[in-house]
């Protein structure tokens, strides 16, 4: 050929020589690549999976808005456990005598969460006014600067415009004096 040498197989050590893939095995890749499928039909079996799993959540949405209260009893009746699953009775908006009555006669943890609620309530509603007052100063700030900025503009147009500056002189151009003529020798 070129003339440069090349080591034959028997040369290297067998741990180090490729092994050859015999004809079976490029027979069987072959085959395994005409029998995948196109792109398109890849495509389309995905499309129609993830629509199955669509339909099976609509419908468990559709079922549970329908039957959610039932199942919600069956599931706690089933299960102590998940007794918290049973469906609450309509709750009717209490007046404040009643809401007074029933805090003295909880718990001393559900008093102190009612207090750090109450204390937190009290902390937001502060933050909010604070915010609203500070909203009113900048909107009342931005005003008065929009007013100068304004003021500003109107005294700047009123103003005479200024005459241009005269022209500067120019000094004479400079001539070198004249060469008396050259006399011949």
């Amino acid at each position: 050929m070129d003339g440069a040498f090349r080591p034959t197989q028997a040369e290297f050590p067998a741990h180090l020589r490729a092994a050859r893939p015999s004809n079976a095995v490029k027979q069987s890749s072959r085959d395994t690549a005409i029998m995948r499928p196109s792109l398109a039909r890849r495509a389309l079996r995905r499309v129609a999976r993830f629509l199955v799993v669509f339909c099976v959540g609509v419908g468990t949405v559709l079922i549970w808005q329908s039957y959610g209260d039932a199942a919600r009893a069956m599931i706690a009746n089933s299960s102590p456990q998940l007794g918290w699953l049973a469906p609450q009775p309509a709750s009717v908006v209490p007046t404040a005598p009643e809401v007074a009555a029933p805090a003295s006669s909880a718990s001393p943890e559900l008093q102190q969460l009612a207090l750090g609620l109450a204390a937190l309530r009290q902390s937001v509603d502060q933050l909010t006014a604070q915010v609203a007052a500070g909203q009113q100063q900048m909107g009342a700030d931005i005003a008065k600067l929009q007013a100068e900025a304004q003021e500003v503009f109107h005294k700047l147009s009123a103003a005479p415009a200024r005459p241009a500056a005269p022209p500067a002189h120019k000094p004479p151009p400079v001539t070198s004096p004249p060469t008396p003529p050259a006399q011949g020798r």
